[in-house]
């Protein structure tokens, strides 16, 4: 129940109940301004509080702002650098945060605690001393009023009557004190409920604006936080990567050091103990030796591995001799003598062992057999970029494309290796490839996409060579994006015909992945994070390289995003970085050279169950496949079972045929009359002509007697294998040709068979 009225009437009357009533509010004004006091003392703790938090947090955002990220290499990939300046943006979030908070403490004292002691003091303050005032006023009237009762009644009328007077000032002089009073109290009691209320409002109005310019500041830091997490998730899935890769090379470190030992062709170092006499006593000194074969310049220093400091100058000479020291000359081992042009007297060296002196002396010439050291063991089962490779790659695509590119995890989840080598065997086996049905559920969607990442890892060369990975890499390191993607479209198309037919196939199975990627998980990032190391990884092993995954996975990103522009169209000239200008279509002439080594065919891939002569057998070159062709029109299983051909034909001319491989095959199987056919140049090219009877081609018309369109180059060669019977040939399109009656006149090709119908069934031949 809330306080009684105070009836102004009651002041006359000055009843105890009026005194009751009047009490109850005198105790709520006390209760009132005890807890306005309390509440004052609260807020300024309060405030002082959050100013030690805004001190705190203004130092976490100087402390952030000031750290500076350091990575491994030359060069941040975009993912590295958005994370790198995310500390920055951290910092500049909360300093925004905090000016705001320094505003809204500064205007909490003026809204909350000033109105709060300003409504205690005046108004309670104000009531306090009409409760003084009106306890003073109301002793005085009851004593004058017992005083003037006690009067005799002998006295004086005149007396009396001015008694009477003064007695009635002192009443109403009371009544007034007490009406003021009264209504002194009701007025307080009507104003705390906006006098005190309104302040606090006014204080949470200051944090909801501190709260709301927050949610704001979320708001506007939302896309740079989005970008973040995923430059996060990519750079997570990157280090995983790189991690494994460095931690295999660790193990392979580990188990043969020697093998792994970076060996320069153009320097040698290391620690050598260099025999030095003072006061006939002979002392061995650990150096620190560098020799540069070229200027034949050996320079020593002398470094302590415990503290890691220099210890003095460095000393040079140039080399004149070096020679083996035998063993019982020296009561140490692993010994040399070398003497030098600049200074006298012989040098007697200690290597740390005896493979080390090894090296040392085959550095400098000196005078013991030089042992080449044979890192790299030649692999017996090598994957080639011929026709076979190119069918099982689009046999492989296809069944993924059709059976699983939703799969999650989509070429992350690696098959059992058992049944990716089992699958490899089969497919590029000629005598079994048409057996494999991928569209059996014996094969699963991982071993499918494993055997993919197989075979190119089993090429002799990365997909996209050792000769422009680091071009490759530097392009990727540009700062301008769309430098980075002019650069990599020019040296792409820089790469051999065949190996960039191959990454285009690719290139485009993979954007077709990255385009399910909402159910298979397998985002552009993913795909760069699987196959930046295989179609990108150096010819030597080593941390640094390892480090520059990341950049192979940005090369690929890029190669996936920007396909359609990069393998459709040519570069624009200058829009690289490189000198070099991008290959032409290629066109040979009789005049042209020699295939270079990145040009020549790649070995087959075979596995080592295969006896020798199934490897001579399937011995054979590449042939150039245009990948832009549809997989659903390539014959897979028949093109596989007739991968091999009869001995070669008599020649070509100057067409723009593309070349067929030379195929080796039981001599009981040979027919070189039909094999002649095939070939619809004219005579055989000389012995040093560049296409010499081992590069057999089957040509179109040549180029002086009809116009040749770009689609017209691009159709893929035909090959044939040997069938049933001797007299029957079997004729398969190895892709589209596009647009050959736009090019052609009608029936060119059949016209170029005339006089073979005999030995082709029609149904043999396929035009898509």
């Amino acid at each position: 129940m809330g306080l009684p009225a105070l009836e102004f009437s009651d002041c006359c009357v000055d009843s105890p109940q009026f005194r009751e009533r009047l009490k109850s509010h005198e105790l709520e004004l006390d209760k009132t301004n005890k807890f306005i006091k309390e509440l004052i003392k609260d807020g300024k703790a309060l405030i002082q509080a959050l100013k030690n938090l805004s001190t705190a947090k203004r130092k976490f955002a100087e402390s952030l702002n000031e750290f500076k990220f350091q990575c491994i290499g030359d060069a941040e990939t975009d993912d590295e650098i958005c994370i790198a300046k995310s500390l920055q943006e951290f910092a500049g979030v909360l300093q925004n945060l905090e000016d705001e908070r320094t505003r809204m403490i500064e205007n909490a004292s003026d809204v909350l605690i000033l109105p709060l002691e300003r409504f205690r003091k005046e108004q309670i303050g104000a009531a306090k001393e009409a409760k003084k005032k009106y306890d003073k006023e109301t002793e005085k009237y009851c004593t004058v009023l017992e005083k003037h009762l006690s009067l005799s009644a002998k006295k004086k009328e005149a007396h009396l009557h001015e008694a009477d007077n003064q007695v009635d000032i002192v009443r109403h002089h009371f009544y007034e004190v007490s009406l003021e009073y009264v209504f002194k109290v009701q007025e307080v009691q009507e104003r705390k409920m906006f006098e005190f209320v309104e302040p606090l409002l006014a204080f949470l109005q200051g944090l909801f604006t501190y709260y709301h310019h927050g949610y704001e500041l979320a708001k506007d830091f939302n896309h740079f936080k989005t970008d973040l997490t995923i430059s996060i998730q990519n750079t997570r899935n990157r280090f995983e990567s790189t991690r494994s890769e460095v931690e295999c090379l660790m193990k392979k470190m580990k188990e043969n050091p020697h093998e792994h030992k970076s060996i320069s062709p153009h320097t040698m170092e290391g620690y050598l103990f260099v025999q030095e006499k003072r006061s006939f006593v002979s002392t061995w000194v650990k150096y620190y030796c560098i020799y540069h074969r070229e200027p034949k310049r050996m320079t020593m220093m002398l470094f302590d591995q415990k503290s890691g400091g220099k210890n003095g100058d460095e000393e040079s000479f140039t080399l004149k001799s070096c020679t083996r020291r035998k063993s019982d000359s020296i009561e140490k081992r692993f010994c040399f003598d070398i003497e030098a042009v600049d200074r006298q007297g012989v040098i007697t060296m200690q290597a740390l062992s005896e493979e080390d002196r090894r090296l040392w002396m085959e550095a400098m010439d000196g005078r013991e057999p030089v042992y080449t050291l044979n890192r790299d063991s030649q692999n017996e089962a090598m994957a080639q970029l011929d026709v076979i490779g190119f069918n099982v790659v689009k046999k492989f695509i296809y069944a993924i494309e059709t059976r699983g590119i939703d799969e999650q995890g989509l070429y992350r989840i690696v098959g059992v290796s058992s049944r990716v080598q089992k699958l490899l065997s089969l497919v590029m086996d000629p005598k079994t490839c048409a057996d494999v049905e991928l569209n059996s559920t014996e094969w699963e969607i991982k071993t499918i996409t494993s055997a993919i990442k197989h075979y190119l890892r089993m090429l002799p060369a990365p997909l996209m060579t050792f000769q422009y990975q680091r071009s490759f890499i530097k392009a990727a390191k540009l700062d301008n994006p769309e430098a980075r993607v002019a650069e990599i479209h020019s040296i792409v198309h820089r790469l051999p015909e065949k190996n960039r037919q191959m990454l285009e196939l690719l290139m485009k199975h993979l954007a077709k992945v990255a385009g399910h990627h909402q159910q298979n998980l397998m985002t552009v990032a993913n795909l760069g994070v699987v196959f930046g190391p295989t179609l990108l990884r150096p010819q030597e092993e080593t941390v640094a390289a390892i480090m520059d995954i990341k950049f192979q996975n940005i090369v690929v990103e890029i190669l996936i995003e920007n396909h359609q522009r990069i393998f459709k169209d040519m570069p624009v000239s200058g829009g690289g970085q490189g000198n070099s200008q991008p290959n032409p279509p290629r066109r040979r002439s009789e005049g042209s050279k020699t295939p270079s080594c990145s040009e020549r065919p790649l070995t087959l891939f075979h596995t080592s169950s295969f006896s020798d002569k199934d490897k001579a057998v399937e011995k054979r070159n590449s042939v150039v496949v245009n990948s832009s062709a549809d997989l659903s029109s390539v014959n897979c299983n028949s093109a596989l079972s007739c991968s091999r051909l009869d001995s070669p034909p008599t020649g070509d001319g100057d067409h723009d045929g593309l070349q067929l491989p030379k195929q080796s095959r039981p001599s009981s199987l040979q027919n070189p009359k039909v094999l002649s056919s095939v070939s619809t140049g004219p005579a055989s090219p000389s012995p040093t002509s560049p296409r010499s009877p081992s590069w057999p081609t089957l040509s179109a018309p040549s180029s002086e007697s009809s116009p040749v369109s770009p689609p017209a180059r691009k159709a893929r060669a035909l090959y044939a294998c040997k069938a049933e019977h001797d007299s029957e040939l079997s004729f398969i399109a190895g892709t589209v040709f596009e647009d050959v009656h736009s090019s052609r006149e009608p029936g060119w090709l059949e016209g170029t068979l005339e006089g073979k119908r005999g030995l082709i069934p029609e149904n043999y031949v396929e035009f898509v």
